[in-house]
């Protein structure tokens, strides 16, 4: 009987062990997405959205 309570625990352990560095890793993931990866795509899009701004501003100036 022992040996079973020994073999539980030790699977209980292992489980919960899983869960929690599964848990971390997502989080720093996450993390670094929002901290890196989205930033840096709203920047993207700004400079794009004046890229745009800028053409349409050189072509309306030559319009005459």
């Amino acid at each position: 009987m022992a040996k079973k309570q020994k073999h539980l625990r030790f699977v209980k352990g292992f489980l919960v062990g899983s869960l929690t560095t599964a848990t971390a890793v997502y989080g720093a993931l996450h993390a670094f997405k929002k901290k890196v990866i989205e930033p840096e795509n709203v920047e993207n899009e700004r400079i794009e959205a004046n890229r745009r701004r800028a053409n349409r501003k050189s072509l309306q100036a030559h319009q005459g």
